[in-house]
């Protein structure tokens, strides 16, 4: 909830005079616990919990990266809170992609100790995947089933991202149901998505919205 882009939608609602809420989940960021020991399902439910306690009405979500498969948990289970979406490279379905990657080593380390030391592009530390991570997030898939949103939908990709491909937002785009649905990629971005330039498309959405 420190990052950039929660930093400059804080900044864009006090301005415009709206309400705003950021937090971390479980195990991120200023929250108490332990990453290794939450998965997909225990974040969602932190987002539901900060929903349903901390906000009155239907609100726009925003959502980047796991928090867009996060939001799109929380519009299926609670459609009648949510206004708008707004997704910037929303990873839907991500541990499907982790699983796939495990080669034979990982497996075996996975097997004995419960969890995977992934290497981590973004700090000399790996990031521990355990197995319930693995496990609860195919119990979370939103691109398996139908995914009715009946608001509008607004993402956001850059071509430049190395963790979430374009082709995770062409897929995502083509399989939500939405009465008013878009998509925009923008060359050169990378998966922060928080330059001036982002920011700008961000707020412009929010605006319309």
């Amino acid at each position: 909830m420190e990052g950039t882009k929660a930093l400059a939608l804080e900044a864009w609602a006090q301005a415009a005079g709206r309400a705003f809420l950021r937090f971390d989940y479980s195990g991120h960021g200023a929250s108490d616990g332990a990453f290794e020991e939450g998965c997909v399902g225990d974040w969602a439910e932190d987002a539901f919990q900060a929903l349903t306690r901390l906000t009155t009405g239907p609100q726009v979500l925003v959502g980047s990266s796991m928090g867009g498969w996060i939001s799109l948990l929380l519009a299926r289970r609670a459609p009648e809170r949510v206004a708008a979406f707004v997704g910037i490279a929303a990873a839907p379905d991500f541990t499907a992609k982790m699983a796939a990657e495990m080669d034979k080593a990982a497996r075996a380390e996975m097997a004995e100790t419960g969890r995977w030391l992934r290497p981590s592009a973004y700090s000399d530390e790996p990031y521990p995947i355990t197995r319930r991570l693995i496990e609860d997030g195919a119990a979370q898939f939103v691109l398996n089933t139908p995914l009715r949103l009946p608001f509008p939908v607004r993402l956001f990709q850059g071509t430049a991202d190395e963790d979430v491909p374009v082709s995770v937002a062409l897929r995502l785009l083509d399989h939500l149901e939405s009465p008013d649905a878009r998509l925009t990629l923008v060359k050169g971005a990378d998966h922060r998505f928080s330059g001036p330039a982002e920011l700008a498309l961000l707020t412009g959405a929010l605006d319309e919205l």
